[in-house]
């Protein structure tokens, strides 16, 4: 087997399929598959369940797609150690981020650390906070934007915002000048899947009431844009909500629902990783 058939095997379980896998690659389709059906020639087993609407890993082929992330951490650690120790930084920062989070705390950071370390190129994915501490804790990630507190990890605090009321304009609770849990329970809901998702949960146990969610999205925008439609409230994150979005109001939620967010380091993160925490770390 090959590195190049390792990344591609990655890449198909991480995409759900072989021409989602080939786009991120830039690669032609039928080569990914060529490449799939090699390796399990060679493995004497099928690796991947194929169906209409994607691929999923067969037993033999969750632990070909384990081994196969850990050699390729261990080769571009190597690479990464070699270089740190002749004075530069080379490799992959593989990086996982909050969708709220990336646009406004990342996007500055890792524009100035490439321009810095021309020689490391970021990985950037995107999950719920859950799947964030996941992938840092069993190494799929080297650094990631986590929600605090956050115990058993590194954590550099990034900054924080504050969760809000997210209304259609000519909704009757746009008048308040704040609003509750037990006022929004009592409405169409519009949840938030992208990472807020557990906050929201808990405050509304906290209020003692359980929110009506008929709708559901991950993107911000859509979840706006929804809103705006009239098709429910929501709550979402300050930094998801740069100016004012036509369409919807938003309002201060009493009690106030804050959230810190921070950058976690990965238990064996290499060198890039670690330059890239502390010179965010840096005042």
């Amino acid at each position: 087997m090959t590195l190049s058939q390792l990344r591609i095997l990655l890449a198909v379980a991480e995409h759900g399929g072989f021409t989602s896998a080939a786009e991120r690659l830039q690669s032609a389709q039928p080569a990914v598959s060529r490449a799939i059906s090699a390796l399990e020639r060679e493995l004497r087993t099928a690796l991947f369940v194929r169906r209409r609407d994607g691929v999923t890993p067969t037993e033999a082929g969750a632990a070909a797609i384990r081994h196969a992330r850990e050699a390729l951490r261990c080769l571009d650690r190597l690479t990464q150690d070699v270089s740190a120790a002749s004075g530069r930084l080379s490799g992959t920062l593989r990086l996982a981020s909050l969708p709220s989070a990336t646009g406004t705390l990342l996007a500055a950071p890792m524009r100035a650390f490439t321009h810095r370390h021309p020689d490391v190129s970021i990985r950037l994915f995107e999950g719920t906070d859950q799947e964030v501490r996941d992938w840092i804790g069993q190494g799929g990630a080297d650094v990631g934007v986590v929600t605090l507190p956050a115990p058993g990890f590194d954590c550099v605090e990034l900054g924080g915002d504050e969760m809000v009321a997210v209304l259609p304009s000519r909704h009757r609770l746009a008048e308040h000048t704040a609003v509750t849990f037990v006022q929004l329970a009592g409405e169409p809901f519009v949840f938030p899947t992208g990472g807020c998702g557990p906050l929201i949960v808990g405050a509304a146990r906290r209020a003692g009431v359980t929110l009506d969610i008929t709708l559901e999205a991950r993107d911000p925008q859509a979840i706006v844009e929804m809103v705006a439609a009239d098709l429910g409230v929501s709550v979402m994150p300050t930094l998801n909500l740069p100016g004012r979005p036509p369409g919807i109001v938003t309002r201060p939620l009493e009690p106030h629902l804050p959230r810190r967010l921070a950058l976690a380091l990965g238990p064996d993160a290499g060198p890039a990783a670690r330059a890239f925490v502390e010179e965010l770390a840096v005042p």
